[in-house]
């Protein structure tokens, strides 16, 4: 499980990065938005799987699409919502049925 929270991390701050650069290309960014942008859905809905998956891949595309939005760091966010937040409440459920 530390094995795939790490490469999930690394993926995540690396396609947050993909989708940041294009601050350093003005006025070609714009269009390398437009083809990151369902790029970066596709691949949230492959990392997440189930409804959640599918919802952050929605946000991930309208964040990319979005001008001034590129600095949402989405797969970031996502990564710490499923091995934090969600962690803590699974942990808790559990603990309750024993």
């Amino acid at each position: 499980m530390k094995e795939k929270k790490i490469k999930y991390l690394m993926l995540g701050l690396f396609f947050d990065a993909i989708g940041m650069s294009s601050f350093l290309l003005p006025g070609i960014g714009e269009f390398f938005d437009l083809i990151w942008a369902p790029v970066a859905g596709w691949l949230m809905t492959r990392m997440y799987k189930g409804r959640i998956g599918q919802i952050a891949g929605v946000v991930a595309f309208i964040e990319e699409l979005v001008p001034g939005l590129d600095w949402f760091p989405s797969f970031t966010l996502m990564w710490i919502y499923t091995f934090i937040f969600k962690r803590e409440e699974t942990g808790s459920l559990k603990e309750l049925k024993e």
